[in-house]
């Protein structure tokens, strides 16, 4: 990351969890703030799936069994797919 796109914030942390940040970044030979930016940006990211996860599956469960639920002509390829890799597979291991 380049200097101009870097803010500062400042995060007051308790006694045990800055050891334990301190301690993980001499293990990695990473400087603590890269340890702790790093973090934050994994907990960012699962975070925000987590969300999207939630959301689709709220959404999934609001559709089901009414005309927004999956199309039938949509579900049917999905099926006669999958069934065609059922073939294909037992007929290369032939």
């Amino acid at each position: 990351m380049s200097q101009k796109s870097m803010r500062n914030l400042h995060v007051p942390l308790p006694e045990a969890l800055y050891e334990r940040l301190k301690a993980q970044a001499e293990r990695a030979g990473r400087p603590a703030t890269a340890v702790a930016r790093d973090a934050i940006d994994r907990w960012l990211t699962e975070s925000h799936r987590a969300a999207i996860h939630e959301e689709i599956a709220r959404y999934a469960s609001a559709v089901a069994g009414t005309n927004a639920d999956l199309d039938p002509a949509l579900e049917t390829a999905g099926v006669e797919h999958l069934l065609g890799l059922r073939r294909a597979r037992k007929r290369s291991r032939k």
